[in-house]
């Protein structure tokens, strides 16, 4: 399907690559993952002739039609289905020419293509791969000039997707998709029957989607198959390869030098010594291994308050008197809590994170927080709120005023900013470093709790990585936002569902939550399934089946008291609630003390009827 041979490319005087190769068959889904600024989109841009390589040549199936996401988003008052349909090109001029043709054998010709081309299921695939990117019947009837530019972009894949391209190129797909959007374009690329090649540093999607990994590293493409997780094995199993023969030649090379050093001089060695001379020159310059750069940063951990650090009775959220966003909110937050907000776009998670910041106040109810809270917020917006003109010191002394230099830049230098970096200008970072400045600034007052909003738009798998194990060191109370599943199953231990109007406790796993998801957005219909002889598989005793899935929901709700009574016994131990004569905190501990048996003797007697469940479910399995 491609074939890349000894591809050169420079730009600015940089070199991105260097006779660099590569061969991605037919039906294969491709991933292409490097560091940032690595060449990645630009790969992409050659392909497409977008951009053409100074030497080197790039060779695709003359048949071949390509397919990639327009940059600029569709607008205007045509629906959202018919911009859908009106992309393929090739569908629109024969239905056109279907009502036109008088030429028998034509039209006959012009049908034959139709039929090829699944003509009559186009409305049904264009509405199924709109709602599965967030749309519902009633938004794919709306004009596209009523939607935001993050939600065209979407109609924009749409549009690609419904082409179905021989091959398909995808460049960050998932910056502008929530976590159901996300979820519904895994399964939609697994499942693809052609060729894709997909930049992204989504770990979930490259390891549920793709076929092979194309590394892009020091200006050279190198093919390994299977997903990211293996790609990553085979990576480190390289890398210490490569070191131990970088030891065993430097070993031997010093061994030679060193003979050569002694017996040069000496008439009786010296053809012994020219000889090892020789053997030095043919071993040549030892390798060298530039490996990426990693880098880790850590948020400063607060001083702790009794728990709870709010409680929400009742509440309610929204933009406009009488027209809350979010109602019925009843939640608590304790200083351990690791919490994902699941939901798609616009059902309100950002309003709750608003609302939790003090960026929003509440309309009705009761929100109760401890009187000295700090709230850090990270949100995609605050990016463009940054200086271009100004520098990662420069931000930092704005805010810590009085502090010395040093001190400052020790506090970019915890977030991974050396003596240049901080005196870069911000509109000459990258986007990844823009992202940990605005993580830095966030924590100057070691808040109590962060709330991150889509923190990973702008960072590669490292990075990632390095924010994950930021948040689990961080001995405060997050609660996040995010598309990328391997963050929330990595640092979440609660998830809430934020749908139909308020904010809920979610029972389920991520898995439970990506088959809720792709269920809620098919428009296909379930066919039974029957074994090879034609027979249909033998259905499950009902009775069982319900009882398998009480005894699953028991088990989850097991799971999460078990996490509740160890927060509790966590909040016991804080010294502060056993302070002689502290009036307050006696109250405290005795109402947690409470609060604490009560978890206790319900979770003995969930664990009893678990039991018991599970030896009916073997009487009956037998």
């Amino acid at each position: 399907m491609l074939q890349i041979q000894d591809l050169t490319y420079r730009i600015a005087g940089k070199t991105l690559l260097d006779n660099a190769s590569a061969r991605v068959p037919a039906g294969h889904k491709v991933g292409i993952v490097g560091k940032n600024g690595a060449g990645k989109s630009t790969l992409l841009k050659l392909i497409t002739e977008e951009l053409h390589a100074d030497d080197g040549t790039i060779q695709i199936h003359r048949l071949a039609k390509l397919g990639q996401v327009a940059q600029e988003a569709p607008g205007g008052a045509t629906s959202l289905l018919d911009t859908v349909l009106e992309a393929d090109l090739e569908l629109k001029r024969l239905e056109q020419a279907a009502k036109t043709e008088t030429d028998p054998t034509k039209i006959a010709e012009i049908h034959l293509r139709l039929a090829d081309i699944d003509a009559h299921t186009a409305e049904a695939r264009a509405a199924s791969i709109l709602s599965g990117l967030g749309f519902d019947g009633e938004a794919q009837r709306r004009p596209c000039s009523s939607f935001s530019g993050g939600w065209r972009m979407r109609v924009a894949l749409a549009c690609t997707l419904f082409t179905r391209p021989d091959l398909l190129l995808l460049d960050e797909p998932t910056n502008y998709l929530d976590l159901e959007g996300v979820m519904w374009l895994e399964n939609f690329i697994k499942n693809y029957p052609f060729t894709v090649i997909i930049v992204s540093h989504d770990r979930d999607l490259l390891n549920s989607s793709v076929t092979a990994i194309l590394h892009l590293e020091q200006q050279q493409l190198k093919l390994y198959t299977g997903n990211y997780d293996n790609f990553e094995k085979l990576r480190r199993e390289q890398l210490a390869h490569r070191r131990a023969g970088i030891v065993k030649q430097e070993a031997a090379q010093k061994h030679l030098q060193s003979f050569i050093d002694r017996f040069k001089a000496k008439a009786s060695k010296a053809k012994q010594a020219q000889s090892r001379v020789k053997m030095l020159e043919k071993m040549g310059p030892l390798d060298s291994i530039i490996e990426d750069r990693t880098f880790s940063f850590e948020f400063p951990n607060p001083k702790p308050l009794a728990p709870p650090l709010f409680t929400l009775d009742n509440g309610e959220v929204g933009y406009s008197a009488g027209n809350p966003i979010l109602r019925r909110l009843n939640l608590r937050l304790d200083m351990d809590d690791r919490i994902a907000l699941l939901g798609q776009n616009g059902n309100g998670k950002s309003t709750f994170a608003k609302l939790i910041s003090g960026r929003l106040d509440i309309m009705n109810g009761e929100l109760k927080k401890s009187g000295k809270l700090e709230v850090g917020y990270f949100a995609q917006h605050q990016l463009d709120e940054l200086n271009p003109e100004g520098t990662p010191l420069s931000h930092l002394k704005e805010r810590m005023i009085n502090v010395p230099e040093s001190k400052v830049r020790a506090k970019l230098g915890a977030f991974s900013f050396g003596v240049d970096k901080a005196m870069t200008r911000v509109e000459d970072l990258s986007g990844g470093e823009k992202a940990r400045l605005l993580f830095a600034l966030m924590s100057l007052n070691a808040p109590h709790i962060l709330i991150l909003d889509e923190p990973t738009n702008h960072l590669d798998v490292e990075s990632r990585e390095a924010l994950i194990h930021a948040i689990n060191g961080y001995e405060g109370a997050v609660i996040m936002i995010s598309h990328d599943r391997h963050l929330i199953e990595a640092c979440a231990d609660r998830l809430w569902l934020v749908n139909e109007g308020t904010v809920t406790s979610y029972d389920g796993d991520m898995e439970d939550y990506k088959k809720l998801t792709l269920q809620s957005r098919s428009t296909s219909k379930k066919k039974s399934k029957e074994n090879p002889g034609g027979q249909k598989v033998r259905s499950e005793d009902p009775q069982l089946t319900t009882l398998k899935k009480k005894a699953e929901k028991l088990e989850k709700k097991i799971k999460r008291l078990q996490a509740d009574v160890a927060k509790y016994d966590r909040a016991l131990k804080n010294p502060k609630l056993y302070v002689h004569g502290d009036v307050k905190a006696a109250a405290a501990l005795k109402k947690f003390t409470a609060e604490k048996l009560d978890m206790t003797l319900d979770l003995e007697e969930f664990e009893v009827e678990w039991l018991e469940m599970q030896e009916a479910i073997e009487e009956m399995s037998a």
